[in-house]
């Protein structure tokens, strides 16, 4: 799949309430916590590949793995990635995304930096726009590698939740 970017769309605060209340009714027995909106297009003003990133919470990722089922019965894809940390789905296919799925156990460590950083972003414009600056930049040079384009994020995202982007 290509990486494209695109401009901030106000859509995808209400597609994402959309899904959450469709995950909450698929899965809701399965949730612990929170279903948060996190990635980039969580975060207003940002330029973003156009697939809402969803964080739910669960308690642990063994007590929810038949919430792997149920989930696949409205169209999310699961794909073992991560499993030492998540479950991760995509919807509606692998070759096209719509959504990504995080099953995360509640108020972990990836639970907890998911949410920091982006609450980082969305209080502070001059750390967004190199985000965004950065992302622009690996999607040229990593376009058909999603990967490598993620992989390559990891060193700024770390700088941040560290406190030692300057700004």
């Amino acid at each position: 799949m290509t990486i494209e970017l695109e401009k901030y769309n106000s859509q995808w605060p209400k597609l994402f309430e959309q899904e959450r209340a469709r995950l909450f009714q698929v899965a809701g027995e399965w949730l612990c916590g929170a279903i948060e909106h996190v990635g980039s297009t969580s975060v207003p003003d940002l330029t973003a590949k156009p697939v809402i990133d969803i964080m739910f919470g669960v308690k642990s990722l063994e007590v929810s793995r038949p919430a792997i089922d149920a989930l696949s019965k409205i169209d999310y894809c699961y794909y073992p990635y991560k499993t030492d940390v998540m479950h991760w789905f995509c919807k509606p296919k692998p070759e096209y995304r719509t959504h990504h799925l995080h099953l995360i156990p509640y108020q972990s460590e990836l639970w907890c930096e998911r949410l920091r950083f982006r609450d980082i972003l969305r209080s502070n414009k001059k750390i967004a726009q190199k985000y965004t600056d950065l992302k622009v930049n690996l999607a040229k040079d990593n376009s058909l590698d999603r990967e490598a384009y993620t992989q390559k994020k990891w060193p700024f995202i770390q700088a941040v939740l560290n406190g030692s982007v300057n700004c």
